[in-house]
């Protein structure tokens, strides 16, 4: 990597992407796995650690309101987005060093969980400033790998984050495992701080360029876009995929699941480690190897037949279970329904980002992601209802019913949504 650190350099934009979404994989590995373990371990009620996991998780739900914030003030010498990514990270990480002084076990939940809303809080904003950084200075024949980069990130942290933690609480106490996060988090953030994100702009300052161009003149401008923006038919297509994938995947996968503990055919500890490690899998090897072969065929052709291997994968599932069931079938079945749609992601975001480029595009993405993640909550809040009236072969064919819905509405939106104007160049 020769010459001054740039974003804008590929193999300095590949460290700065894996230590930003390694790092917030850390973060969630410790918050969301470590930490109710451990304190669960220690005595802390169910419900409090469950208040405490909606409390740190509000902050990624109203993501999107930092998108306007972002694309409104651009001008800023350390980078349009670079500054909002340290600002981020700047306040993450005094959360993190405020949390050893929050105390150990059941009676300091409220201190933590306090703290980890301010942290992921700014942890939401870091990652929409990422996310809208990618946008702007990733070539377009580079978002697959790009992609896959932040997932293979984020899902290798969380698992290093989860595995490492918990076994340094249990042995150690949970402030050891805490500064351990800090110190990760400090070598993560060095990345970013000293990687700029394009030549010209400043390493480290609090000034302003005062050019237009930089930014959205106004937040009127800002609500102008998000309404053409609302307004593209394949922008519809593509929101509908969204919700209609997530909302499939997880109410089978929490129907599923949870069926096999409750009918005693698989131990809680035996299902953990499977998803656990399929998650790993899907997230690492196999998002990588997604993103290389997308950025040859393009992403919104991947994005058609990854749904239609998703289709497959249901009517293979549904046939695993309509007949006899053994532990091998069912982890196959496990498989087949967790691992191919995972990998959706990394070619819908790419065909997201082709078509929304441009100085309104934090906010266009993060309503984008918001509306993946309100998909996928919808299907777990009714996965137990579905499960409670369908057997789990038919669920798993209903599925497979809504993915070919997907595959219509990415490969031909029109049939859907009518007719729509062709996108940006390389769409």
């Amino acid at each position: 990597m020769t010459g001054p650190p740039l974003f804008t350099h590929p193999g300095w934009r590949r460290l700065t992407i894996l230590a930003l979404y390694g790092y917030q994989g850390l973060a969630a590995g410790f918050a969301v796995t470590a930490l109710p373990n451990h304190l669960a371990g220690l005595g802390a009620a169910p419900e409090a650690i469950g208040a405490m996991l909606a409390l740190i998780g509000l902050p990624w739900v109203l993501q999107p309101l930092w998108g306007p914030l972002i694309d409104r003030f651009g001008d800023a010498r350390m980078g349009r987005r670079r500054a909002w990514i340290v600002l981020g990270l700047v306040g993450a990480l005094t959360c993190l060093a405020a949390l050893p002084l929050a105390g150990d076990g059941a009676g300091a939940l409220g201190r933590i969980g306090l703290l980890l809303l301010l942290h992921n809080a700014c942890a939401s904003l870091l990652d929409t400033a990422a996310d809208a950084m990618i946008i702007d200075r990733v070539p377009a024949d580079r978002l697959g790998e790009t992609t896959a980069l932040t997932r293979a990130g984020f899902v290798g942290g969380t698992a290093l984050g989860a595995a490492a933690f918990s076994a340094l609480a249990a042995a150690h106490g949970l402030p050891l495992a805490e500064h351990l996060l800090l110190l990760l988090g400090a070598l993560a953030a060095a990345i970013p701080l000293l990687v700029r994100e394009d030549r010209g702009d400043a390493l480290l300052s609090l000034g302003r360029h005062g050019q237009e161009g930089r930014g959205t003149a106004s937040y009127l401008a800002v609500l102008k876009e998000l309404a053409e923006f609302g307004r593209r038919r394949d922008i519809l297509a593509l929101l509908a995929v969204c919700v209609v994938e997530e909302f499939a995947t997880s109410a089978f996968g929490v129907h599923f699941g949870l069926d096999l503990v409750a009918t005693g055919r698989w131990d809680a500890a035996s299902l953990s480690q499977l998803q656990g490690g399929l998650t790993l899998v899907s997230g690492t090897v196999g998002a990588l190897s997604i993103g290389l072969w997308l950025d040859r065929v393009g992403p919104r052709h991947a994005l058609s037949l990854l749904l239609g291997s998703c289709v497959v994968a249901y009517v293979a599932t549904a046939l695993l279970l309509l007949g006899p069931r053994g532990y091998a079938l069912e982890a196959c079945a496990m498989a087949l329904s967790s691992v191919v749609p995972a990998l959706v992601f990394v070619s819908l975001a790419p065909t997201v980002m082709q078509i929304i480029r441009g100085s309104g595009a934090a906010t266009q993405f993060a309503l984008v992601m918001a509306a993946l993640n309100g998909g996928g909550v919808l299907g777990s809040a009714v996965s137990g209802h579905l499960g409670a009236l369908f057997p789990s072969w038919l669920l798993a064919l209903g599925g497979a019913g809504l993915f070919a819905l997907c595959t219509l509405a990415a490969a031909k939106p029109e049939r859907l949504f009518g007719t729509t104007q062709p996108g940006p160049a390389g769409d």
